[in-house]
C-alpha cells in the first residue's frame, strides 16, 4: 500500500496551460474532482505530494484548501529532489506512487512503486505507467487514478462511504 503520493501540477492536476491576468498573474484551473480524490486518498492514509517546476501562488493557494502534506514548487530536477527526499523519510520504492505527464516526471517515476498518468501524458510516461487514465490532466485524472488504485486494492467503496457517507457506490 502507498505511503506517499507524489504528484505533478502542470499537465496534471491542471490542463497545462499557462494563463496570466491583466496584471502579469499566473492564473490555473484545478478540476473539483481531482480534489475530491485527493481527499479520498488522505482518508486511506496516504500522505500528498505536490512537486512541481514552477512557482505559483494559485498552486499554492489550492493546496493549501486541499490540506496536501507536502508542497514542493520550483523544482527543476525532480530526480535528485526525489532521491534526496526519499533518503530523508525513510520510504521505500513500494511505498511511494507518483502521478506526473511528461518528460520531466520520467526518471523521478522510476524510483516509485505505482505510477500513473493522463491520458493526454506524453507516449515515454504512458510506456512505464502501471495505471493511464482515460481522462485528460485537469480534467479529473488524478481522481481517476487514485480511484482505479484504491479499488485495486478493494477499498474505494469503503473509502467513499466513510468520507462522504452513504452514496450506493
Amino acid at each position: 500500500m502507498l505511503r506517499y503520493l507524489i504528484i505533478d501540477v502542470d499537465g496534471t492536476l491542471t490542463d497545462g496551460g499557462i494563463y496570466y491576468d491583466a496584471h502579469g498573474n499566473e492564473l490555473k484551473k484545478f478540476c473539483t474532482k481531482d480534489g475530491t480524490g485527493l481527499s479520498i486518498a488522505r482518508a486511506a492514509g496516504i500522505k500528498l505530494v505536490i512537486m512541481t517546476g514552477r512557482e505559483c501562488e494559485a498552486t499554492r493557494k489550492r493546496m493549501e484548501e486541499l490540506q496536501v502534506d507536502f508542497l514542493y514548487q520550483g523544482i527543476k530536477d525532480k530526480i535528485s529532489f526525489l532521491k534526496s527526499w526519499i533518503l530523508e523519510n525513510d520510504v521505500k520504492k513500494e511505498e511511494l506512487g507518483y502521478i506526473g505527464d511528461d518528460i520531466n516526471d520520467l526518471a523521478p517515476m522510476k524510483l516509485c512503486g505505482f505510477i500513473g498518468c493522463p491520458a493526454d501524458a506524453c507516449k515515454e510516461v504512458k510506456m512505464i505507467s502501471n495505471y493511464v487514465s482515460t481522462i485528460n490532466g485537469g480534467h479529473g485524472a488524478v481522481r481517476n487514478v487514485i480511484e482505479n488504485y484504491l479499488k485495486e486494492h478493494h477499498l474505494w467503496e469503503q473509502l467513499v462511504e466513510n468520507t462522504y457517507g452513504n452514496t450506493g457506490v
